[in-house]
């Protein structure tokens, strides 16, 4: 076991690298340049040129820039934003937390939704499972921003029970959900889908196990069947669906926070691409990456949690 977490620990590492070099060289490869950003459009003389050049080290080569902005990065230094005029992470910092609240409420209702009426289709068939199946079809076809003006509509203007815009900055933690509940119902509609439809059919499987026939045949109640040989198995397949629902909704609050007016990554993330600002969309792919990239490896530790028969240690 920890072997072969050292293992995945050293990957994980060396996927940011390569990560990083991807995310760093593909922002200078696209068109124009940060002298351009810079400028504002105008024509600067040599004088104002050259300083802007020596400032942000642009003539050095390629792979001392990269190295120089990996290792601030790692620092939490992410440079100098060209269009905000201010540190970089000073603004990550200010959006991080809106993000966070938004991607782990909208985690909590994929999972809890999404796990809890997979398995109750799966267990009890007929009714729930046509209904299931009903629901989630509409759910996965529905795009997030046609979900999000939807849900506005209905919650927001005509019930009024929501905030449409907003993150709810100053008013507290309850305040901050409220805010919120309506930008991860709409993040989450999709993804809960799919790991719905992913638990009824991993629960369904195990339904039909020998396993789970000898446990019947034994007289064991039926909860303790359902919770013991059915769930517990379903949980490997379902998991993975899951943690990796839960890693894609990071580079979906774009949809979220663009429709919703919200001040987070993603939000910050376009307004990077839009302004070619280099340094605020490096710094935020980074960070969704490194998320991304993160949840992925421990869903692998998390088998050996779910079933300790799975040989972990083993060399695929």
């Amino acid at each position: 076991m920890i072997r072969f977490a050292v293992r995945r620990l050293l990957g994980l590492i060396g996927t940011l690298l390569i990560a990083s070099l991807l995310i760093f060289a593909s922002l200078y490869a696209a068109p124009g340049s940060p002298l351009a950003t810079l400028a504002g459009g105008r024509t600067l003389p040599p004088e104002a040129v050259a300083r802007l050049t020596e400032r942000y080290h642009l003539d050095d080569p390629f792979f001392t820039r990269y190295l120089r902005w990996l290792g601030n990065a790692a620092r939490g230094d992410f440079g100098e934003s060209f269009v905000f005029k201010s540190e970089v992470s000073d603004l990550v910092s200010t959006r991080l937390a809106t993000s966070l609240i938004l991607v782990g409420l909208a985690s909590v209702l994929t999972l809890v939704v999404g796990i809890g009426t997979g398995v109750l289709a799966g267990v009890r068939g007929r009714i729930s499972d046509r209904l299931v199946l009903f629901g989630t079809v509409i759910a996965q076809a529905v795009p997030g921003f046609v979900a999000a003006i939807f849900l506005t509509w209905i919650f927001a203007v005509e019930l009024g029970w929501f905030p449409s815009i907003g993150a709810g900055e100053g008013e507290g933690v309850l305040g901050r959900l409220h805010h919120l509940t309506l930008p991860a119902i709409a993040l989450s509609l999709a993804y809960g889908a799919y790991v719905a439809r992913i638990s009824r059919a991993a629960t369904r499987d195990q339904m039909h196990r020998e396993h789970v026939a000898t446990a019947r045949a034994r007289g064991l109640p039926s909860g303790q069947i359902v919770r013991r040989h059915v769930v517990r198995n379903a949980l490997v397949p379902i998991s993975t669906v899951a943690c990796l629902s839960v890693a894609g909704l990071l580079a979906g609050t774009v949809v979220g926070e663009r429709a919703f007016n919200l001040d987070g990554l993603g939000s910050l993330l376009v307004e990077g691409v839009v302004r070619k600002d280099f340094a605020v969309v490096q710094a935020v792919s980074l960070l969704l990456v490194t998320a991304f990239i993160v949840v992925n490896s421990a869903v692998d530790l998390f088998y050996a949690l779910l079933d300790p028969r799975i040989d972990v240690g083993a060399r695929r």
